[in-house]
């Protein structure tokens, strides 16, 4: 199979799992009518609002009396609303309208919330939640680096001395840390480093008030983040070394690896010639999965640092019942999802030529 086939194929299979995943968004959150309800309601509203604008709308002119005022308004405001309801397609039966709605979120369409707002008042659900993104990402994907490379370095040395006193204990430091939730060391860590032993704030992105200045203001935000990222990388690191360390030691047990042994070749070039080349794709699939759904965020770790990125907004639409912010936070998590995944294809398909046998 020519590379572009493969790649064409594996395009269109992974677009119509993300077609698929969309529209199973739209149907689950309009069961009992949930959206259809938050839709003409959200649209009530837009049109009240426009019509209180306008002047003519509220004006009373003699002879008509403030009774005969208020009937002719009501008939306007539900005139005006079902043209608008009409306008949107929410009349439609919801086939049709849930192939509207899924199309408008595969065009970046995301909405408006209904209750939760941008830092400028906005809103757009897209500004809204590319607004609270770079938090996220500044914070989860920098320690999902952190805990990958220190977990790939320990995992390393682990496999080398493999039943070793080293190796015994830091599995069991891995496997234990793996188990406990980000969330926990946080708590953990805000009571001794934030109150018993303050040295770190013990919440929030930035100091009351604002540093001024982008160098102390840059300075204030790492300041605050160091117990959050301390609290990720403790609990997810351990996965990384112990992965790669049986990662490691399956890859030594291969034939070839024996062979390259028996030819005499030292064994740091076997490491770097032949075993940790057979284990980077793995890894780099790791990697990528992993800082995709850092950009998630984690709700209950964001919530407890108070910390303002996707997580907690994802907390926030769920409490307050904000139903497009929500559909809009699943859908972008749907397309970092599919276009991580494609690009891995993309790669592994151009540099290794069985993967496109196998795939065929």
């Amino acid at each position: 199979m020519g590379y572009v086939q493969y790649f064409a194929r594996r395009a269109l299979f992974l677009g119509i799992t993300l077609l698929l995943a969309l529209y199973t968004t739209v149907v689950i959150a309009n069961m009992g009518g949930f959206l259809d309800k938050l839709l003409t309601d959200q649209t009530r509203y837009e049109v009240n609002q426009e019509l209180r604008r306008d002047p003519n709308f509220s004006r009373c002119v003699p002879p008509d009396t403030p009774l005969q005022c208020q009937v002719r308004q009501n008939q306007t405001l539900n005139d005006t609303l079902q043209s608008a309801l009409e306008a949107r397609g929410l009349t439609q039966p919801f086939f049709q309208k849930s192939i509207r709605l899924t199309w408008d979120l595969l065009t970046f369409r995301l909405g408006r919330s209904t209750v939760i707002t941008s830092a400028s008042g906005s809103y757009n659900v897209g500004d809204i939640v590319f607004e609270r993104l770079p938090r996220t990402v500044l914070l989860f994907t920098s320690a999902s680096f952190v805990s990958a490379g220190m977990g790939i370095w320990l995992g390393l040395r682990m496999a080398r001395k493999a039943l070793s006193p080293l190796d015994r204990g830091l599995s069991v430091i891995s496997i234990t840390t793996t188990v406990v939730p980000p969330w926990v060391f946080g708590i953990l860590f805000i009571l001794v480093f934030g109150f018993w032993i303050p040295i770190f704030p013990a919440g929030n992105m930035v100091s009351v008030p604002a540093k001024t200045g982008a160098f102390a203001y840059t300075i204030d935000v790492l300041y605050h983040m160091m117990l959050p990222l301390l609290a990720v990388v403790v609990s997810s690191f351990g996965s990384w070394s112990y992965t790669t360390r049986n990662l490691v030691l399956q890859i030594m047990d291969e034939d070839y690896v024996y062979a390259a042994r028996a030819r005499g070749l030292p064994e740091k070039k076997i490491l770097n010639r032949y075993v940790l080349r057979a284990a980077s794709p793995p890894t780099v699939t790791s990697l990528a999965l992993t800082i995709i759904a850092s950009w998630q965020g984690a709700i209950i770790t964001e919530t407890v640092f108070n910390w303002p990125g996707l997580g907690r907004l994802f907390f926030e639409a769920i409490t307050r019942l904000d139903a497009p912010v929500v559909i809009g936070l699943t859908a972008i998590y749907a397309y970092l999802l599919v276009g991580t995944v494609l690009i891995l294809d993309l790669i592994y398909g151009l540099l290794d030529p069985r993967v496109r046998a196998i795939r065929r």
